[in-house]
C-alpha cells in the first residue's frame, strides 16, 4: 500500500457516549461477512478504510474477524496511516456462549488478545440470551438456548469497564422493554443499544455499514455534506419498518423465547 498516494480523507462527525470517556464516530465499518472473505482481502479492506477516514470498526467474537482486524490495525500503525491506537474506536461483542457471569471477563480477555489491544472502546452483549457454554456450533441446538441472568452478566460487564479493559459497555439487539429492565439494576448504564445511511444519520443513529468494495466504502462516507429533501425524508419514513431481525434460530418451545414477538417484546 502506497501511503504517499494522494487520496481524499473524509472527516466523520462524532458523538460523546454517556460514559464520557471517548467520542464515537457516527459511522463505522462492520466486519461481519457471509460468506467469509479471505484474511488478506479483509486486512487490505481495513487498511483502505483507515486510509480514507474510517476510524470506527465493529467486530465480534462470532464474526471470527477480531484477529485479522488486530493485524490490520498493527499494520496501519506500522505504515503511519494512524499515529496511535487512540485514533480508532474499536467495538466488539460478547457472544451468547460466554453470556454467563463467570465467562464474561475471560471472553473479553480472549478478544483483546485476538485484537492485539490493551482495551476496547466499546464492549456489547450481542444478544439478550445465553447459550450453553463451550464451543459454538451451528445450527444451534434448541436445548442449548438458555435465559440470560441479566443482572449477573451485566455486573460482570461493569467489572470489565472498572478494570479498564473496555472504555464503555452496552447492549445489542435489546428491545426497549429489555433495556428498561436492565436500567433498573445497572450501576453503569449501557452507553449504546446498537440497532439508507443519510436517513439513519438524520435520525441521530450511529451507523455501522459493511462493504469490502473500495468504491462503496467511499460512498458510505459521502453522506455528511448534503441533506435529504423533506419530501424524500418523508417517503423513506413511510416505508414499513422491520425493527428487529427475524432470527428464529433463537426461538424454542422450551427456551426463554417461544416466538419472535417474545424475543423483541412486540417491537419487531
Amino acid at each position: 500500500m502506497d501511503i504517499n498516494s494522494k487520496m481524499a480523507v473524509f472527516s466523520i462527525p462524532e458523538v460523546l457516549l454517556s460514559s464520557g470517556s471517548k467520542k464515537m464516530p457516527v459511522l463505522g465499518m462492520g466486519t461481519a461477512a457471509h460468506p467469509p472473505v479471505g484474511s488478506e482481502t479483509f486486512k487490505l479492506a481495513i487498511l483502505h478504510a483507515i486510509e480514507i477516514g474510517y476510524r470506527h470498526f465493529d467486530t465480534a467474537s462470532l464474526y471470527k474477524t477480531e484477529e485479522p482486524l488486530g493485524e490490520a490495525v498493527a499494520e496501519a500503525l506500522r505504515l503511519g496511516l494512524i499515529k496511535s491506537r487512540g485514533e480508532l474506536f474499536i467495538t466488539s461483542k460478547l457472544w451468547c456462549t460466554d453470556a454467563h457471569s463467570e465467562h464474561v471477563l475471560p471472553a473479553l480477555q480472549k478478544t483483546l488478545k485476538s485484537l492485539q489491544l490493551e482495551y476496547l472502546d466499546l464492549y456489547l452483549i450481542h444478544w439478550p440470551l445465553s447459550l450453553k457454554p463451550g464451543k459454538f456450533e451451528y445450527p444451534i441446538k434448541k436445548e442449548d438456548i438458555l435465559p440470560m441472568d441479566f443482572k449477573s452478566v451485566w455486573a460482570a460487564m461493569e467489572e470489565c469497564q472498572r478494570l479498564g479493559l473496555t472504555k464503555s459497555i452496552g447492549v445489542s439487539n435489546f428491545s426497549c422493554k429489555k433495556l428498561a429492565n436492565l436500567l433498573h439494576f445497572a450501576k453503569i448504564p449501557p452507553a449504546v443499544n446498537q440497532v439508507c445511511l443519510r436517513w439513519a444519520h438524520e435520525q441521530g443513529v450511529v451507523i455501522v455499514a459493511k462493504s469490502f468494495n473500495k468504491e462503496r466504502m467511499k460512498e458510505n462516507l459521502e453522506i455528511f455534506d448534503w441533506e435529504l429533501s423533506k419530501e424524500d425524508s418523508k417517503k423513506i419514513s413511510e416505508i414499513p419498518q422491520i425493527r428487529g431481525l427475524p432470527v428464529d434460530i433463537f426461538i424454542s418451545e422450551n427456551g426463554p423465547f417461544k416466538s419472535l414477538e417474545e424475543l423483541w417484546d412486540g417491537e419487531i
